[in-house]
């Protein structure tokens, strides 16, 4: 297998850029880091987003009321091509005593599309 290390760091850079504006509960730059429709997938129930305009309002009603900070607790890339980039991502959210409020893993699908990398589908083992 060859690596595609422009497209691997493209995608760490998506996923640098959500994480950050998502702290920060910044709609326009967390909308950025993703393409729409965007669609991601929890247990066998799948949501998808056809615009941005609702979708960290969405997010702040499925990380719960305690929910303040998300980090990525490990990024593993699992398979890359030039416009495509699989990663396996630990997730832990954090409350705003930084107490440990859940930790899962997600699938990511990043995507060069439109003349950007943005995360295209995620599938989640998140609490629903």
């Amino acid at each position: 297998m060859t690596t595609n290390k422009k497209a691997t760091e493209s995608a760490l850079e998506v996923m640098r850029c959500h994480l950050k504006a998502l702290n920060s509960l910044q709609e326009d730059d967390l909308a950025q880091t993703l393409h729409f429709p965007h669609y991601r997938l929890v247990g066998t129930r799948l949501s998808c987003w056809e615009s941005p305009e609702t979708y960290l309002s969405d997010f702040r009603v499925r990380a719960g009321e305690r929910w303040a900070r998300t980090e990525w607790n490990s990024i593993n890339v699992q398979k890359e091509s030039p416009n495509k980039v699989h990663l396996i991502v630990e997730i832990n959210r954090f409350n705003n005593k930084n107490e440990l409020i859940n930790n899962f893993d997600s699938f990511w699908i990043i995507t060069f599309k439109g003349g950007k990398w943005a995360a295209q589908f995620r599938s989640s083992f998140a609490d629903a």
